[in-house]
């Protein structure tokens, strides 16, 4: 009886294990949000982290999101409305809101901000295992977040990012400068830069995402407003002319009627166009 008794229990821890290895028996793995996560010692490096039920580092991807305000204000609370949306349209895909120290016109000078862009975006690489993420990142950012996420992906080699998405952002400083909408611009950036194209021209070209534009760059989705005045569509056009002369996947949807900031309705579009996007060129 023993032998017998035996064979019968194998067959069943065999059958078990058969069960639980293609997910009869398993439990997927449960969906989390670790809100004003810190990515360093200042309170402004928080981030928002929304991580998708049944994730995988082999599937699962990442897009992270970085609001605007002219580099002196805003708040990652701006983009909280969109995270909903976004998980509905972007299916598996985790998403991360971030928040970055403001200058300030005392401190907080750039290149703080992009500095700030650059610790987030490793720890998140580090944590991947953790987190149960894949290393295909995506970075959408508004305005003065949009400058960040394409300097992040244009400069800087590792990680590698697999797309960019650029509300309204500024792409060369010095033609910002030289050429502002309005007569503020050239204010802002001197207090933001610490100086004018003429006394800080490195720091203007090193800030600059258009400058670092390389073959190997990511595919870019770029949305711009016709009355914006803020951020002048020429900016985004300078910046689609070097992505195409440079071979590298963009598109660049114009709406000339939307200021800076897009109504609920160019939104809703602009998040069709996103999803269309990174199905194609995300893979």
């Amino acid at each position: 009886m023993k032998p017998i008794i035996l064979l019968f229990t194998l067959v069943i821890i065999v059958s078990s294990c058969q069960k639980s290895s293609t997910g009869g028996g398993s439990v997927p793995v449960a969906a989390s949000t670790l809100l004003n996560y810190s990515y360093g010692a200042d309170p402004l490096q928080k981030m928002d982290i929304y991580l998708p039920e049944g994730r995988s580092t082999a599937t699962t991807k990442l897009l992270i999101m970085v609001h605007g305000g002219a580099w002196t204000q805003g708040d990652k609370s701006e983009f909280t409305p969109y995270v909903d949306t976004l998980k509905r349209r972007l299916p598996g895909y985790a998403i991360i809101n971030i928040n970055y120290r403001l200058a300030t016109g005392t401190i907080n000078f750039f290149p703080t901000q992009e500095q700030d862009m650059k610790a987030a975006v490793d720890l998140i690489y580090s944590k991947r295992a953790e987190w149960l993420i894949s290393d295909k990142f995506v970075l959408l950012g508004g305005s003065a977040g949009g400058h960040l996420v394409a300097l992040q992906a244009y400069k800087y080699s590792s990680p590698s990012i697999k797309a960019v998405i650029d509300y309204f952002g500024p792409t060369e400083l010095v033609d910002m400068y030289n050429n502002p909408p309005t007569p503020l611009i050239p204010i802002l950036l001197t207090q933001i830069l610490g100086g004018t194209p003429a006394t800080k021209a490195s720091l203007y070209q090193s800030s600059s995402p258009l400058n670092f534009v390389t073959a190997q760059s990511a595919p870019t989705l770029i949305f711009h407003g016709g009355t914006d005045i803020v951020v002048s569509p020429s900016q985004s056009v300078l910046l689609k002319t070097k992505l195409t002369t440079m071979g590298v996947v963009n598109q660049y949807y114009f709406y000339p009627t939307e200021p800076h900031g897009f109504t609920a309705a160019t939104m809703t579009d602009t998040f069709d166009k996103i999803g269309t996007f990174l199905t194609a060129y995300v893979n």
